[in-house]
């Protein structure tokens, strides 16, 4: 099985000069290493915030380094330089709103403060991408709620495929695919 190819993405001005130690990533990465059981390499990234460093950084992990998933951190509240949902929806061919709406849901079972995040998700060419809060315990809140999904997503879209440990995460594929 060729190994799945994943981009961790954190998008974060502090992160990315240097003032504050990325965690948001790691936790990504670490939540991901427990869940999935077959092969994948991850392409880690920490960028500043903005439209086109998003923008930009998406198109080339998904065209030039084709990545099967991207999983982004941050840049998803309403401050003035969160402009990752801005930047996807330039990026993205198919918006898979259920994707931010059950992040929203579920999040709103830990915090009020859920429905100001804009969480995203979509499909550029072989390519899934979705947007993750940019809190550590969020994320693992948000992939719980979403990843049984991505498996089959990734089927469906020609991405690698994915097989997760049943007790981290029940991936759900119909019988026969």
């Amino acid at each position: 099985m060729t190994p799945a190819r994943i981009g961790i993405v954190t998008i974060s001005d502090r992160a990315s000069s240097g003032t504050y130690e990325d965690l948001s990533g790691p936790a990504i990465e670490a939540w991901l290493r427990r869940a999935i059981t077959s092969p994948w390499v991850a392409d880690y990234r920490v960028i500043p915030d903005g439209f086109e460093s998003v923008r930009d950084t998406l198109i080339t992990l998904a065209d030039a380094e084709h990545m099967d998933l991207i999983c982004t951190t941050g840049g998803t509240g309403p401050s003035p330089r969160d402009l990752t949902p801005e930047a996807m929806a330039a990026v993205i061919e198919k918006p898979l709103a259920g994707f931010g709406e059950q992040m929203r849901r579920i999040s709103l079972n830990e915090v009020p403060t859920a429905i100001l995040s804009r969480q995203e998700a979509g499909v550029r060419g072989k390519t899934l991408i979705v947007n993750l809060p940019g809190k550590p315990a969020s994320i693992a809140v948000c992939l719980s709620a979403v990843f049984p999904a991505i498996p089959y997503c990734l089927d469906l879209i020609g991405a690698g495929r994915i097989e997760t440990d049943p007790q981290v995460c029940a991936a759900f594929r119909p019988k026969g695919a």
